[in-house]
């Protein structure tokens, strides 16, 4: 048979058994094949709502039987085209498998289903006096953060999705569903399934379930934002902070573009030069202490006009501006889109890798201003161009491409944290060389019909 032809027959299949579920309009399929890149939308065949982990078993064991692509979605919001359908196929909608299944607050866990969003897990524990420490810019779901080994602003003290995800529960490329390790917080039973499957962007299994880890919610969070004379300041800064072995919580960096995007976008009023946001996490007397030792490290760098608080509203509404620096980039050019990419660095050529940056910004005449986590060494630029103009899109285009080669050469990533998708397949190699042969051979032996998210990653 024809590849076509089993897709058909797997549509057929899945029509008959899903009904009003499975869904076929050309602007619901592009929607599950939206990507925010530069990269064209190529949606898939069809779109099946499931409601329970047991119809994704179903879904996945009919397109294994007749060859069918299959893409997992949870709440759209990936950056490298992982949405995509590039060989048709069923895509899984899993935003109606939302629910908290259950809080162990003596344990610090909780297990949700996939669809969960941060924001939603957010509030379920608000007043538990737990908290979830991942968050990405976006609304993410929970399942997709894992997928694509999501962090955020918090990941410089509280790690990343790969340290917060005890277990998982996943179904396979040939319908079985797998429960990768218990909910013990350490264990040395066997490989580490769950830790194979977190950033796999659905290429091997499709998330059913994750039990996560809690942390209590500190005493006392006090947050500030200080200002410096230049990017190389704030890096220098950065570097010191972290090599001096302050326990701070968030560290986030906006230069003065995105400062003076931010102050429009969000109603701030900072200076608009190159800044930071930080947050301290602890006792009151431990974040009084953080935050005056912080003091004193960016003296040395310029670092001025420092104010911090603890009063809630205000650092929520500093928070919030961050993590709304996208659209207040956006909204520097109305009427055309960004197209962001990241980096990754060691912390030592941080100040290296945002100056050589910038270096390239002015010298291509971009509009790319640059936020970044920078107490991982990770930094985001969102290029603002007009998708119609092919001359924008291939200059941005080019940018990204340079950022991802001048990180790699740097000993770093050409991802910290937006993952490979269709967008960063070409730096793999470049990457890790002979490694992506051995992720080929793990892809192949547990996919070997090549059914689950095809065509990404590699």
């Amino acid at each position: 048979m024809t590849k076509q032809r089993d897709v058909s027959l797997a549509l057929g299949v899945l029509k008959q058994r899903f009904g009003e579920r499975f869904l076929v309009g050309e602007s619901v399929r592009e929607q599950h094949g939206h990507t925010t890149t530069y990269l064209e939308n190529q949606p898939p065949d069809a779109v099946v709502i499931a409601n329970s982990a047991e119809e994704i078993k179903q879904i996945v064991a009919v397109c294994a039987e007749y060859r069918c692509p299959v893409i997992a979605f949870g709440a759209g919001s990936s950056l490298e085209g992982q949405l995509n359908a590039p060989a048709g196929g069923v895509c899984i909608d899993t935003s109606a498998l939302n629910q908290i299944i259950s809080v162990n607050a003596d344990d610090l866990t909780v297990t949700v289903q996939p669809g969960v969003t941060r924001v939603a897990l957010s509030e379920h524990l608000r007043d538990t006096g737990l908290f979830f420490p991942i968050d990405p810019g976006a609304d993410a779901s929970i399942g997709g953060m894992a997928s694509t080994r999501a962090s955020g602003t918090n990941a410089v003290r509280y790690g990343t999705m790969k340290d917060n995800v005890l277990s998982l529960k996943a179904v396979m490329a040939d319908g079985r569903e797998i429960t990768t390790a218990s909910k013990a917080k350490k264990t040395s039973a066997g490989y580490d399934l769950t830790r194979l499957l977190i950033g796999s962007e659905g290429t091997l299994g499709v998330i059913t379930e994750l039990t996560l880890k809690l942390h209590g919610l500190p005493e006392s969070i006090v947050g500030g934002v200080c200002n410096f004379p230049d990017i190389d300041s704030v890096c220098r800064a950065t570097i010191q902070t972290i090599q001096y072995g302050l326990p701070i919580a968030r560290i986030e960096m906006l230069d003065a573009v995105q400062v003076k995007a931010c102050n429009a976008y969000s109603k701030l009023t900072l200076a608009e030069k190159p800044t930071l946001f930080v947050e301290f996490h602890g006792s009151e007397a431990s974040t009084k202490e953080q935050s005056e030792t912080f003091a004193e490290i960016i003296a040395d760098f310029g670092g001025s006009d420092f104010q911090w608080t603890a009063n809630t509203e205000e650092r929520t509404r500093l928070w919030q501006a961050r993590h709304d620096a996208y659209w207040a980039a956006r909204a520097l050019r109305p009427g055309t889109d960004a197209i962001v990419t990241d980096a990754c660095v060691p912390i030592s050529r941080l100040a290296d890798c945002v100056d050589a940056t910038i270096a390239d910004i002015k010298s291509h005449n971009l509009l790319a201003p640059i936020v970044g986590h920078v107490g991982d060494g990770n930094f985001h630029t969102a290029v603002i161009v007009d998708l119609n103009s092919p001359t924008e899109v291939e200059n941005a285009k080019k940018f990204a491409e340079r950022l991802s080669q001048r990180a790699i050469e740097m000993g770093g990533t050409c991802t910290g944290e937006h993952g490979i998708g269709q967008g960063k397949k070409d730096y793999l190699h470049q990457e890790l060389g002979s490694t992506v042969d051995f992720m080929r051979l793990i892809k192949h032996s547990l996919d070997p019909k090549n059914i689950m998210n095809p065509e990404k990653i590699f």
